[in-house]
Order: structure tokens, then sequence, then C-alpha cells
């Protein structure tokens, strides 16, 4: 099987309204399925303990979220994007942010979305903790791994 004939299962099953496939051929199996409901992370977030905060190409404050590598605490975590897409703060343009620096969240709260090949992907927080810094702009491109919060636990 090929990338093309993949992508046209999986039109099939948009078009058809499916929630799962499974195709067996010349010995190869292929299993596609869409979650139930709401969109749902694929593994959650990666969280890594900081061990200090790096000045890498494509991580950058917004708003209120600047501060110095000296303010932030030593024991703040980095929340890392599961997948690779584009990076939302809101669920609309229109709506305020999911997450904003200083707010306290909970286990399982909606920190995000990660948009990744036409699908929404809600990005909980798997930490109670109080937001330190945004390190990802609204809109942006976001790499696997890569830190888009620093969260102080509480």
């Amino acid at each position: 099987m090929n990338l093309k004939e993949i992508k046209e299962m999986i039109n099939l099953m948009n078009e058809n309204g499916l929630q799962e496939l499974e195709i067996e051929k010349d010995g190869m199996r292929i299993k596609l399925r869409k979650s139930q409901g709401e969109q749902r992370t694929l593994n959650g977030p990666i969280i890594v303990e900081k061990q200090a905060l790096s000045d890498s190409p494509g991580q950058h404050s917004t708003g209120s979220a600047n501060k110095s590598k000296s303010q932030t605490d030593e024991n703040s975590i980095e929340i890392k994007a599961p997948m690779v897409g584009t990076f939302y703060r809101a669920p609309t343009p229109e709506a305020p942010p999911y997450a904003e620096v200083g707010q306290i969240v909970e286990v399982g709260q909606v920190i995000c979305i990660i948009e990744a090949m036409k699908l929404m992907n809600e990005i909980k927080s798997e930490i109670r903790g109080k937001i330190i810094e945004v390190l990802i702009d609204n809109t942006e491109p976001v790499e696997f791994g890569q830190a888009m919060f620093i969260v102080e636990p509480k």
C-alpha cells in the first residue's frame, strides 16, 4: 500500500461516515479509526522537568509572558507538544485563550489546540500548576517535543 491508497481510504471513511476501516492487502494490514465524540490528543502532552530555558529558533514569548531566565523558577516544568501541527491558544479567533499567564490550570483542562492534518486536537494539562510562560504565538507551527508552556506545579 502506498500513501495515495491510504489517503483514498481516509476519503472513503469521511465520505461514508465510517468510524473504523480495516483492510488487508498483499500481506499488509492497515486499520484506521476515528475518535468518538470530541477530538482527543494523541498520547497527551509530553511533560519534562525544565533544566533551563533555551533560546531556540521558533520559540518566543508572547505578550506579558516575557520573563528572564533568572526570574523563572527552577522547579518549573515545560509542557511540550505531543505532535507536529499548528498551535492555537483558543477554540476560535474571537474566543479568549484556554490558558493565560498567571492562570492556574487543572489536570485534564484543555490548554491549547494543535491542528494536524485538518484535525483539531485538544491538548490537556497533565499537571496542576500556574502558567508562568506561553512560548508559542497563536497560529504558529509547532514541532513534536517543542516546549509550549512553562508551568509552576501547585
